[in-house]
């Protein structure tokens, strides 16, 4: 006779088998997952087949569906910890390294503010070089990384465009740095842009050391310049507060000093440190492709240390490195922490703003990518919306309802902004990430993807660029002409009423040109796709004489003899469908789907 402790024994045991772990990324094949339980691929399709999905050994699943086939075989699965979560603010964290292998790093520090007040002249006068001269109109064209040695230390500084052209580029730059230094003209005063880097620079929750130039200028105001920047939240020392001002006049080189040394300051209370003895890892500045030595990648190491030689993965694209030089030139084999240099030997033009990290191996790099490339196809339009952010906050997944606010003009800016901010309680808040007047550009979007906010448009447009920009990152924008209902529907928003609205879409159209019979009862009707395509997972309408005679799910649908998801124009398939089989030549298939519209 068993007794009660063997048993309570076995149930532990068998209980044990069955939460054996198993790392499983968002996305992979039934193969690969086949492959990581070591079950014979047949059994796993066929558990897919007793949950519903007629799936082949090269389709790709997600990882719920993984998740509950895997269980059936005795595995607890886990999620493998994607390696661009924390991507929202690119400096990477040591708080996972080891203290005793953490070293003192060199501050980055990124140049913002608007077009003309002087960035470039003021990355000059630190360099001691004329990198002005070399440009087209004295504006700089592109995005550089440069490293300068000041007092016995090394300073990084990334030189962002201001022109209005390359606003999204000046918003990943303040991605990446560890301070932020604002440019503002002293007989300018606070600009359109330099509201902008203002913003992009809380966003990436930076400290802001602000260099007011141009102070030889007759008619500069510095009084003007700090009066501004209060109203902009940006208190200075002198004022009594907390942001550090230097006076300078970049064309003179006078205050250079002063700002180098504030710099060196705000980075010593920073504490930055870094783990140079572990495998590197970073951030692209900028990619190009040049003639003779194809791509050319400048990359920000932010922790460990890259040497000639390694296999790296940059984003979804890989390769090995054949070479690197630093900004003046010099061929070196190793780079440390916070060191920029470019790098020869990438198969793709990576993204400003991907992160690049070294594999042990070229196989282990292949497979980081077609992972991510998968990761990417499920994940696209996965930000946050109105409809979801109640419980998005009620989850703690966000602490907060974040707004980027674009208006027809000026006048109605403080408005709608006021509005809204109004609407934060003790368990919800409103933030206003960014607000002005104009199209919303797609430097809107991108700040909107970095700081998970919606993009609130009041009697204005997105342009092109920035419309097919947030269809692709998963951004909403909702457009409205009357504030009531924009506050309404936050409030609702944020109560968790707000309903999704969808519409019916067609997705394609199909004729019926022959009936088989399967079976005794079932019929398969053999299709032709005039436009769009069928897909298994549409609604399926069947129009006879103009009238529909049936609507319902795909049950089976196969190109010649192979199970397919889909079947496109121009191509024949055999369709089977739930519950029903009455057929005739010539009737009509229509594929419908539901989306979500603003």
């Amino acid at each position: 006779m068993t007794s009660r402790v063997d048993e309570a024994d076995n149930a532990d045991a068998s209980e044990a088998v069955a939460l054996r772990p198993l790392e499983v990324p968002a996305a992979l094949t039934v193969g690969d997952l086949a492959s990581l339980m070591g079950v014979d691929p047949v059994e796993v399709i066929k558990e897919l087949m007793r949950g519903g999905y007629m799936l082949t050994v090269n389709e790709v699943v997600d990882h719920e569906v993984a998740a509950t086939v895997a269980s059936s075989f005795g595995y607890d699965v886990l999620k493998q910890p994607q390696r661009e979560a924390a991507a929202r603010s690119l400096v990477i964290s040591s708080d996972d390294e080891d203290p005793e292998l953490l070293e003192t790093r060199s501050p980055v520090v990124t140049i913002l503010g608007h077009v003309d007040h002087g960035k470039t002249t003021l990355l000059d006068a630190i360099r001691e070089t004329n990198v002005v001269a070399s440009e087209a109109g004295g504006i700089t064209q592109h995005m550089g990384a440069y490293q300068v040695e000041y007092q016995d230390n090394l300073i990084t500084f990334l030189d962002t465009p201001g022109h209005e052209a390359f606003t999204a580029m000046r918003a990943r730059g303040a991605q990446v740095t560890d301070i932020a230094v604002l440019v503002v003209a002293a007989d300018d005063g606070i600009m359109p842009q330099t509201l902008e880097a203002i913003d992009h620079a809380r966003a990436a929750g930076v400290p802001i050391v602000v260099a007011i130039n141009k102070i030889d200028r007759p008619d500069a105001d510095l009084e003007r310049v700090k009066r501004q920047l209060a109203e902009n939240n940006l208190l200075i020392e002198e004022w009594g507060g907390d942001v550090v001002a230097v006076q300078v006049s970049a064309l003179q080189g006078t205050g250079v000093s002063d700002l180098l040394d504030n710099l060196l300051v705000v980075a010593e209370v920073s504490e930055l440190k870094a783990n140079p003895h572990r495998a590197a890892r970073g951030v692209v500045v900028e990619a190009r492709i040049d003639k003779s030595r194809g791509t050319v990648a400048t990359i920000l190491v932010q922790t460990g240390t890259l040497r000639v030689g390694d296999n790296i993965v940059i984003g979804v694209v890989r390769g090995r490195v054949k070479a690197m030089f630093t900004d003046r030139g010099k061929s070196i084999k190793e780079a440390g922490p916070s060191l920029p240099v470019e790098v020869l030997g990438v198969s793709g033009l990576p993204e400003a703003g991907d992160i690049f990290e070294v594999t042990p191996d070229e196989k282990t790099a292949r497979r980081i990518v077609e992972e991510r490339l998968r990761e990417k196809d499920l994940q696209r339009g996965v930000g946050p919306t109105l409809e979801d952010v109640h419980s998005r906050i009620e989850s703690g997944e966000v602490k907060a309802l974040n707004l980027v606010i674009k208006t027809d003009v000026q006048g109605t800016v403080d408005a709608v902004r006021t509005s809204l901010e109004g609407l934060t309680t003790d368990r919800t808040r409103v933030t206003v990430i960014h607000a002005s007047s104009g199209s919303i550009t797609e430097s809107d979007v991108l700040l909107a993807v970095a700081s998970q906010a919606i993009i609130i448009g009041f009697n204005t447009q997105p342009e092109p660029g920035a419309r097919a920009l947030a269809n692709q990152e998963g951004v909403e924008v909702r457009f409205y002409d009357i504030i009531y209902n924009v506050i309404d529907d936050i409030e609702k928003a944020l109560e968790g009423l707000l309903e999704p609205v969808y519409e019916d879409v067609v997705d394609g159209r199909a004729t019926v040109r022959a009936v088989f019979s399967v079976g005794r009862r079932g019929r398969v009707a053999g299709i032709y796709v005039n436009d769009g395509r069928i897909s298994r997972d549409s609604t399926i309408h069947v129009l006879r004489g103009g009238q529909r005679v049936f609507s319902g799910a795909v049950s089976s649908l196969k190109h010649f003899k192979d199970d397919v998801r889909e079947v496109a124009t121009g191509f024949e398939g055999g369709i089977i469908l739930d519950g029903f089989a009455d057929f005739h030549e010539d009737d009509i298939i229509e594929a419908h789907t539901s989306r979500r519209v603003s």
